[in-house]
């Protein structure tokens, strides 16, 4: 068959079904119960039981503890309000440095220059595209205060490690799980191996309620902390018990509130969660088996007392071994009708915002961070040339759309000496 690229029909002519978390009659029936009772957001900006939010927040942020195995669930009204929240309860400020991932959605080193930290990117595995923790190692001065790790694409971190690299140095870990909420790591989660962990509830995310996000802590300062950030703290200090006020004066809040709305659709979607991610996960291995065939393509591994999620489903390309560029690659199944992507987000230190070095407070920073091409060789080798991902694992996709990326694959090689000639 002919290529779609070099004029032939394309294998999928229809658009791919929306990813759904299924909002069906149980969502509808708690919002209609949210909008009877007239309280569409439970919270007030001052001391007394409507500080912790409505009915429906207090259920949610109950039920999400208990399904997570922490004391503490803290409602956002987005995980980027979570991030910034956990770097203020840990005590980030002016010219601390934060070692993160640069392979992440650029919200997480965002929270860092939120509270004017400053954000140290160490270098990623090639394997699981999570930090490395020798390069974390490499990248603690003085200055460091805290360890922002990834659970990127589904997969937890070296979890373990990281954790012992932040207590043998005196740093906080902290988890940015957004993409890999409920993922079994070793004896527990992931995200509950950090002091603070924190989960999305954007609308593409495993489950969903719009916006929104989630803190999970075992600590109960850092809980305290986190329910005054999110709630204009500033305001309520002062009328706070006075055993509370030495070390909270200065706490600076904002409006992170979830509605009760929200939160009655996030209590139905967390009874889902499990079937979301069971769901991919058989669509991931299917799809690992199917690609075994292709020598110029890495399917995602799965360490050993870890599990994968599979937000997204990276593959590692090796132009050598076919003989065109990943780009002529991905484009030719493009045309096919097929949903991938080259790349995944540009090593986040090469945006202006750090390029330019112009967000956090450089006078009260004394140190030297280092934001030039080069630093972290995988991450720009993954991104430049090797990774690929597909969203199709996601419900409500099934078997048939990986059949097609399959058959999209064959007909490239079908085709390779006519691609071969058009990229000359």
């Amino acid at each position: 068959m002919k290529l779609a690229l070099l004029g032939g029909d394309p294998i999928r002519k229809t658009p791919y079904p929306i990813h759904t978390t299924i909002i069906d009659d149980a969502e509808e029936k708690a919002v209609i119960e949210v909008l009877r009772g007239g309280h569409l957001s439970g919270f007030s900006a001052s001391p007394g039981e409507r500080f912790l939010g409505g009915e429906k927040v207090k259920e949610f942020e109950k039920s999400l503890a208990k399904k997570f195995g922490v004391k503490y669930a803290l409602t956002f009204n987005s995980a980027t309000s979570a991030l910034h929240g956990a770097m203020s309860a840990i005590g980030i400020s002016s010219g601390d440095e934060v070692i993160t991932s640069p392979y992440t959605m650029s919200a997480t080193p965002s929270s860092i220059l939120m509270v004017n930290g400053v954000p140290v990117f160490a270098d990623i595995e090639t394997t699981t595209f999570t930090l490395d923790p020798s390069s974390v190692k490499e990248c603690i001065t003085p200055l460091t205060k805290a360890i922002l790790a990834v659970n990127i694409f589904g997969h937890p971190s070296k979890l373990d490690e990281l954790k012992k690299i932040a207590d043998l140095n005196n740093l906080v870990l902290i988890e940015d799980n957004s993409q890999s909420p409920g993922i079994a790591y070793k004896n527990t989660i992931a995200g509950t191996v950090g002091e603070i962990g924190i989960l999305s509830l954007n609308y593409h995310k495993a489950i969903q309620t719009g916006e929104g996000g989630v803190a999970l802590t075992n600590n109960s300062d850092y809980a305290y902390h986190l329910q005054l950030i999110r709630n204009h703290a500033e305001s309520v200090v002062g009328k706070l018990p006075e055993k509370d006020q030495e070390h909270l004066t200065s706490i600076l809040g904002w409006n992170y509130r979830l509605t009760e709305i929200q939160a009655a659709i996030g209590i139905e979607q967390l009874k889902k969660l499990d079937f979301f991610t069971k769901k991919r996960q058989n669509l991931a291995a299917y799809l690992t088996k199917q690609l075994s065939i292709f020598d110029f393509l890495t399917t995602p591994i799965i360490r050993n007392g870890s599990n994968h999620g599979f937000y997204l489903y990276p593959i590692k390309f090796e132009s050598s071994k076919i003989g065109i560029s990943r780009e002529v690659f991905v484009n030719a199944l493009k045309f096919e009708g097929i949903s991938i992507a080259e790349g995944y987000v540009k090593p986040l230190y090469l945006e202006p915002i750090f390029q330019s070095k112009s967000v956090y407070g450089k006078d009260s920073y004394k140190g030297n961070v280092n934001y030039n091409k080069g630093i972290c060789p995988n991450v720009e080798s993954m991104y430049y040339e090797k990774v690929i991902t597909t969203d199709i694992c996601k419900y409500p996709n099934k078997e048939e759309e990986i059949d097609q990326l399959v058959l999209a694959i064959k007909k490239v090689l079908n085709n390779i000496d006519e691609l071969k000639k058009k990229s000359n």
